[in-house]
């Protein structure tokens, strides 16, 4: 008997806090996925100025200036999914909607996204899973990363081991040997775009380094960046999540824009590299995806750190920039089947563990 197949659209508003990503796919929750479409809208910079206001508010929708801000956010995001399904010509049997998160402390069996489950069914007349972290969370699991189960379904077909690396805000890693629970790893390994971001945003006026060339035209101080990679996070083995603003007190305010932009690409490289002691065997190559990968400058020198082939996802015909919304619509539909998130070889969970809430559209 064939499994039931969903056209699910997963939307993604991730740590780079640089817009908001819609994809299409049809999927059974297990090994079968087949893209549909894809549409990435960019934040205003009106828009991320708001978004920055608010990361590392506790309260989050509680707070009335942010319960504002998760209303207009909620109304966009119903916007671009419409949007996608009248590009695609198709319908939608469910939405997985991560939302934008503001606060990651797992420690505290706390994490918060912002973004209304309820609003978004009742404005696209679709149901909607949202809130896909807080159940791993309070098991005492990270929240983090969501995306490697989705990973392994990908990967079926490839030989193994494969190393699929992540750089958003944060960077977190995929280890798959093949298809047992205790055959995968994920962790975070560091950041990812966020400190080079903020830092260029802050002295360029530019939202992030286009190609690296920021990077590519200044010096890294190696003092540094050693300093920054002595830190306990570095050192701890998996399981473990960051959020994007961990390491915002260590920006080098002493260096210029350019060498400053080279020392934290740098340190994002060599983040990459200090996780690759924690694989149980490891891979020859790396897959990268999310925006870091359109960084030529860190690309580069991840390859010359890890001493890894340095590839990206988009190689083995995957959407490098779709691929967490796509994604969380997979997870949407094992939420609906009452199928595991997360693992304790992902997020350290004590047992796999199922999540999400679902909000029915009004009939």
């Amino acid at each position: 008997m064939k499994s039931k197949l969903y056209r699910a659209l997963g939307l993604m508003s991730g740590t780079s806090i640089d817009g908001i990503d819609a994809a299409l796919i049809e999927t059974d929750g297990h090994d079968y996925v087949r893209p549909l479409g894809f549409l990435g809208w960019p934040y205003s910079a009106d828009s991320r100025a708001k978004l920055r206001r608010f990361l590392g508010n506790e309260r989050g929708a509680s707070d009335p200036e942010v319960a504002a801000f998760e209303r207009e956010l909620t109304e966009r995001h119903a916007e671009i999914a419409l949007e996608l399904l009248k590009k695609l010509g198709e319908k939608a049997d469910l939405i997985g909607f991560h939302g934008q998160t503001l606060y990651h402390r797992p420690e505290k069996r706390l994490t918060i996204q912002i973004g209304d489950g309820a609003l978004l069914a009742k404005l696209t007349g679709i149901n909607v899973i949202n809130d896909f972290r807080s159940a791993d969370v309070l098991a005492g699991g990270e929240g983090a990363p969501l995306v490697p189960l989705y990973h392994r379904a990908l990967v079926a077909k490839l030989p193994k081991p494969v190393l699929i690396l992540n750089i958003g805000g944060v960077s977190n890693v995929t280890w798959i040997n093949g298809e047992k629970d205790n055959e995968i790893l994920a962790f975070d390994v560091g950041p990812g775009n966020a400190l080079i971001d903020d830092w260029v945003l802050r002295h360029t006026g530019k939202p992030y380094d286009h190609d690296g060339a920021l990077a590519s035209a200044g010096i890294v101080d190696a003092a540094f960046v050693d300093e920054i990679m002595d830190m306990e996070f570095f050192k701890n083995a998996p399981p473990k999540s960051l959020d994007r603003d961990n390491f915002q007190k260590h920006a080098p305010e002493h260096l210029n824009p350019a060498d400053g932009a080279a020392t934290l690409t740098m340190i994002t490289a060599r983040a990459v590299a200090c996780a690759l002691p924690f694989l149980p065997k490891k891979p020859k190559t790396i897959y990268v995806a999310g925006g870091g990968r359109h960084n030529k400058t860190l690309m580069r020198w991840i390859g010359d750190v890890s001493g890894l082939d340095v590839r990206l996802v988009d190689d083995l015909g995957w959407s490098g920039d779709g691929l967490e919304a796509e994604a969380f619509a997979w997870l949407a539909v094992r939420s609906v089947l009452g199928l595991p998130l997360s693992l304790p070889k992902t997020t350290g969970v004590p047992k796999p563990m199922c999540g999400g809430k679902l909000n029915k559209a009004s009939n």
